[in-house]
């Protein structure tokens, strides 16, 4: 094995660790929202609503995955369904009122967590490891 290899490995498995481990901490900051369920109302915020179709394509789920996460969602009063102003025989899923509260209080918790994780970290650091993240996470959007 060369050093190149060593070095993804580790990534690997410590992409994996991180992966286990935000899901923990999602599950304890708010019991009734899973990992997915956050990134999926987070992405519903950011995009002012989207169809459920839009969700699975950008988050490469299957159809039934996105259903079921919605679903639990709707049934939780965090997220409801409007119809669409330019083609009334589509829904567009947004977060309700409640949801959009829940979603700001796990992200408050979220923020504070990251920052004690990376509070003896220095700027030059924070920044590069930003900077990797963002290149990581641009790679694997072309690439699939």
């Amino acid at each position: 094995m060369t050093q190149r290899d060593d070095s993804v490995g580790i990534i690997q498995q410590e992409l994996t660790a991180f992966a286990r481990r935000a899901r923990a901490t999602a599950a304890r900051m708010h019991p009734e929202l899973s990992l997915v369920s956050y990134t999926l109302l987070a992405h519903l915020e950011d995009q002012k609503g989207c169809r459920a179709t839009d969700l699975a394509a950008h988050y490469l789920l299957d159809k039934s995955t996105v259903s079921r996460q919605i679903s639990a969602l709707e049934r939780l009063g965090f997220v409801e369904r409007r119809v669409d102003p330019d083609d009334h025989r589509v829904q567009v899923l947004h977060p309700t009122e409640r949801g959009a509260e829940v979603l700001a209080n796990a992200g408050a918790q979220r923020r504070q967590a990251f920052t004690a994780r990376l509070a003896d970290w220095d700027d030059a650091d924070l920044e590069r490891f930003a900077s990797y993240l963002l290149r990581y996470n641009e790679a694997q959007q072309r690439l699939g």
